[in-house]
């Protein structure tokens, strides 16, 4: 099966829990390092002829137009991050709907090309939420890689979720689940494959997990943020936990990808998405 490669298109200041963070009304106001961080993304992506599923927050569509039509120049994917990074399972069924489709036909107004797939930010799809992925398919989505099948420390998680793509089969249609790529070792679940995690984790060792899961014939699904190939980037301020989970080993971060991208051919979830169906007869 395809590995895929994604990015988490938001900004620097774009993390839950940190009281600190700027109000969303004054998010215009805030200098961005956004554009380029992302190009310097897709630069280093296209210089070993991969690709990327790109999951724009609609805000940062909004605001910057031309990194979304970039992307897609280039021949990546564009997909949905929501519209302004908010916690699925603190919305109800209706404002998420609304948030899905706003950045939806966004996305598809600026790319011109057909939005198929949903990222939840900070990966915020639980068993409390039941209801989510019906109300994917009733925005027209097709496929989904929110579901972080380990334990998590912050928002998030589903611990004991299938490590394998798998199709969820609902009443008003199917929704496909690329869930985060994560190794089992010494019985526990364990994720390298992006933010905190890629950063504290020694390259050695992601190999050795990257490793385990190549041997179980499942699909590499790794994901970055903008902000984290750039140790220079503006800081908020927070707690110790939250600095060293949002921070720590940042300037690590960029020479893990190159090395990624050299050893490993990624594409993007919408050629899974295409394998998948065809390989089950879909």
């Amino acid at each position: 099966m395809s590995n895929v490669f994604s990015i988490d298109v938001e900004d620097w200041y774009h993390i839950f829990n940190i009281p600190s963070a700027p109000k969303r009304e004054d998010w215009d106001k805030v200098p961005s390092i956004v554009e380029y961080n992302f190009l310097k993304l897709l630069d280093i992506l296209d210089s070993q002829s991969s690709k990327s599923t790109c999951f724009f927050l609609g805000y940062v569509g909004k605001r910057f137009p031309r990194i979304v039509i970039e992307a897609n120049r280039r021949g990546h994917e564009v997909a949905s991050h929501g519209f302004y990074h908010q916690p699925v399972n603190q919305m109800s069924p209706k404002e998420f709907y609304e948030d899905l489709v706003n950045s939806k036909k966004l996305l598809e107004d600026i790319s011109g090309s057909v939005v198929l797939g949903f990222r939840a930010p900070s990966f915020t799809v639980t068993n409390e939420n039941p209801w989510f992925f019906e109300v994917l398919a009733d925005a027209g989505y097709k496929y989904d890689s929110s579901v972080f099948p380990a334990f998590r420390f912050s928002l998030g998680g589903m611990k004991k979720g299938n490590l394998a793509p798998y199709e969820i089969i609902l009443p008003n249609g199917i929704i496909i689940e690329f869930p985060i790529t994560v190794a089992k070792f010494l019985g526990l679940r364990f994720c390298f494959t992006g933010g905190g995690y890629l950063r504290l984790f020694p390259y050695p060792l992601i190999k050795f997990f990257k490793k385990k899961v190549e041997n179980e014939n499942r699909p590499l699904v790794f994901y970055i943020h903008p902000r984290e190939i750039d140790p220079m980037h503006p800081r908020l301020k927070a707690n110790f936990i939250k600095k060293f989970m949002s921070y720590y080993n940042i300037k690590s971060t960029e020479e893990k990808i190159v090395n990624l991208t050299r050893e490993t051919k990624f594409g993007t979830f919408r050629d899974l998405l295409s394998n998948y169906l065809q390989k089950n007869g879909r």
